[in-house]
Formats: C-alpha cells, structure tokens, sequence
C-alpha cells in the first residue's frame, strides 16, 4: 500500500513540477522545460535497470512506470500545445547525445586507468551495460513518440471532443508497445524476470491513467486553445499534415462568434451541397428554422447581455439534442437553423423535442423562454436550398402569427406550398 502511494506522489510531483515549467515556458524559455525533461533521462534508465518495488501485481520501477511514462505525457502536451518542430528537438537531442554519450566511452575505455587512492577502479561493465541501456531505451522513445502522436491525430478524426479518451488511448497503446520493447533488452542485459514485465505493464496503465486525468485537467484548466500555423519540416515529422489544425482553423473561421455555432455563410455553402447530395442519394433531407419568441422583449427588458445568454444556451441545448450528423447554424439574431438527414415525420419530432427542452431549460430563468419552428423536407417542390429555406420559413412565419411556441411543418411539400413560399418576400420576425 505505501509502494503504490508512493508512486502516485512520484507522479503528481513530476507531473505538477513540469507543467509548472511549461506553463511559463512564455517567461523563462521552453528550453528550461527541455532540459528538465532530458536531465531525467539517465536517472529513469537506471532506476528501470536496478530499481525495483513490489506491488500486489508484481515488481515495478519507478524509472519506468513514473519518470518514462511521464516524459512520453510531457512530449504529448508539447506537441498539442506547441507543434511538431518544437517536440522533434528534445526527441532527437536524447537519440543524438546517448550515441555521443557511447561514442566518448568507447574512447574512454582506451586510458589507463589510475586507481584511486582507497585503490577504487570505475565499473566499466555498468557503464556499458547502462549506455547500452540508455541507447535502447531512446531509440524506444524516438519510436514512441512519434507513434503517440500520430495515434493522437488520427484518434482526432473520431474523438476530436473526447479529449480524455483520445489521450488515455494514445497513451496506453504505446506504453504498451513500449514495456514490450524495453522490457525485451533489460532481460537480456540484466535478467529481469518476466514478473517485471508484467508489474510494469499494470503500472505503466496505471501511470496512464493518471498523466492523462493530470493532463486533460492541466489543458482545460490552465491552457488557452491555440491554433498554431502549420510549419514546413524536413525529416519523418513532414508525416504530422497538421491535418487537424487546419480543420480546427477553417472551423473558427466559418464559425460565429457569440454562440461558437456554424454561421449564415456556412449554411449557405453547406446547405446547397446537402440538398445536391440529397437529390443525387435519394437520402431524406430536413430543414428546421427555429426562433425565440420575444426575444425583442428580453433585450429591452433585461438587456442585450442577458439577451447573449439566452442565444448562448440556446446554441449549447441545440448542440445537445441533434444528431452527430446534423448541422446546426445560426442565421440571424436570434434565429437558427438546423440540417438533419431525416424523413419529415422525424425532423417534426425533433422539432417538437427542442421546443419542449428549450421550456423545460427555462424553468430556472427569471423569464419564460420559447421557441417557435418551421420546417421543410427536400422533395419535389423544394429542390434547391432558396426553396427549402422559404417554405421553411413560411412555416416559420405561420408559427409565430398562430400563437407562438409551436411548431408547423406540414408534410409533403406540395406545389402550394412551395409557390406560395418562392412569392413570399424576405421578412423580419422581430421576435
């Protein structure tokens, strides 16, 4: 029990000195991180040659379950924050000094040697058996951390929002591959029974576990989100596309700025593509309008910054209830609009689902909140986005003059409906 504690202080302690240095890498220089990231290094490696603790499920090393899986985390963190030009530099100065490190041993072994005067000799065995060590276990680190990052982008794709998943699972897999890796050559090297390896697996998911609950606090809590500009690289890491950072950028930029929802330029581009691939696919396309009802009153009544709020949670609650799928956009000011691949009779559903939810959200508010909707399907009337959104927002319009809080989407779309929507000119609800 006090092993186990004692490893997770280890951990908290290395992990909170280093995120301290690299949360003020801004005063005193990223290099201050580096260095104490590298200085570390020769401690870990020997610790994981000769250091060993018991556990309930077998011998694990510090060096290896605390300070390795750590400097791993820490170069994750310096990639997501920073980008890949920056990690390449600690990585390839560990592979670059331990073979100079070698290097100058094997010079070394070509004095004399004079004895001490207590008559004591340097133990050139350990040295090698070390630097042999220490060689392996970076060329290991070299391989992990460019696995880790790219396991890291491509996990992007699927849990670009999960960031504790994607992180947990990053970090898993190549300490994994790592125990495996390392644990190979210190058997042969130093006779490590095959208990050590699978101690130090069950402590390295351990240690996993707890750098990435570390981690994902640190991000959230302590660092502002960057987009940084991609770099040109030269060597392996030209395989990092910054694929993601681009994406994230060309999301912010179609993005408004008040809800973080996708905006009027968006729905337009993106909206005329869903209604051709709707066409061409056969695939069910609905359009929701959505508006808050008095929302003039809100603003003169309570002002623009309460008014912020409402259209704030009204983006989050949105965000919510749709689909993974489904688009969500704001349009106007207090108007949204949502693109879902569903038949009529759902996206009439859904309707009514938000409508309800945006009531019962309202419950604590010093003021009622309700929406009103309208919506369309793609058919044979509505076959571009200008038809689809004004028969929409006909159905919009109905709403609002009928009463509020509800929602009109008569299904079909028949030849009425849609001629009566194209003559209708644009219109301002004012709430």
């Amino acid at each position: 029990m006090l092993n186990s504690f004692l490893l997770l202080a280890e951990a908290v302690l290395y992990f909170g000195v280093m995120v301290t240095l690299f949360r003020f890498r801004d005063r005193i220089g990223l290099g201050v991180f580096v260095c104490a990231l590298g200085v570390m290094h020769f401690l870990e490696t020997y610790l994981a040659s000769v250091f060993y603790v018991a556990l309930p499920f077998g011998m694990v090393s510090p060096g290896s379950a605390v300070l390795f899986s750590g400097k791993l985390v820490m170069l994750l963190l310096l990639y997501v924050k920073e980008d890949a030009a920056t990690v390449r530099q600690p990585i390839y100065g560990l592979l670059l000094g331990n073979g100079l490190m070698i290097g100058l041993v094997l010079v070394l072994r070509l004095h004399g040697i004079s004895p001490l005067p207590n008559g004591k000799l340097p133990d050139i065995g350990f040295i090698d058996q070390m630097g042999w060590l220490m060689v392996w276990g970076t060329t290991l680190l070299f391989i992990d951390a460019i696995l880790i990052i790219l396991l890291y982008e491509k996990l992007g794709r699927y849990l670009r929002k999960a960031l504790f998943s994607r992180i947990l699972i990053s970090v898993a897999c190549v300490l994994t591959f790592d125990q495996a890796g390392f644990f190979t050559a210190l058997h042969f090297v130093a006779g490590a029974p095959i208990a050590v390896f699978f101690g130090g697996w069950f402590a390295k998911m351990g240690a996993a576990l707890a750098y990435s609950i570390m981690l994902v606090a640190y991000i959230r809590w302590f660092e502002a989100r960057q987009i940084p500009a991609p770099r040109g690289l030269s060597d392996i890491f030209d395989t990092l596309t910054y694929r993601e950072r681009y994406e994230a950028l060309v999301e912010h930029v179609g993005r408004d700025g008040l809800t973080g929802l996708l905006h009027r330029g968006r729905f337009d581009s993106d909206g005329e593509a869903a209604v051709a691939a709707s066409l061409r696919t056969a695939r069910p396309l609905s359009l929701l309008i959505i508006d808050v009802d008095h929302f003039k009153s809100i603003n003169d009544r309570f002002g623009h910054a309460e008014g912020d709020k409402v259209l704030k949670s009204m983006a989050a609650l949105l965000g919510e209830i749709v689909g993974r799928e489904d688009q969500v956009f704001r349009i106007g000011g207090e108007e949204f609009a949502i693109l879902c691949s569903r038949p009529h009779p759902v996206a009439r559903l859904l309707g009514e689902s938000i409508r309800h939810a945006v009531k019962a959200s309202a419950s604590t508010s010093r003021f009622d909140i309700t929406v009103s909707a309208g919506i369309s399907t793609v058919s044979e009337t509505t076959r571009c986005l200008a038809d689809l959104f004004a028969l929409a927002d006909q159905r919009l319009y109905k709403a609002k003059s009928t009463g509020r809080d509800r929602v009109v989407g008569e299904p079909g779309g028949h030849q009425a409906d849609g001629l009566a929507a194209r003559a209708r000119p644009d219109r301002g609800l004012g709430g």
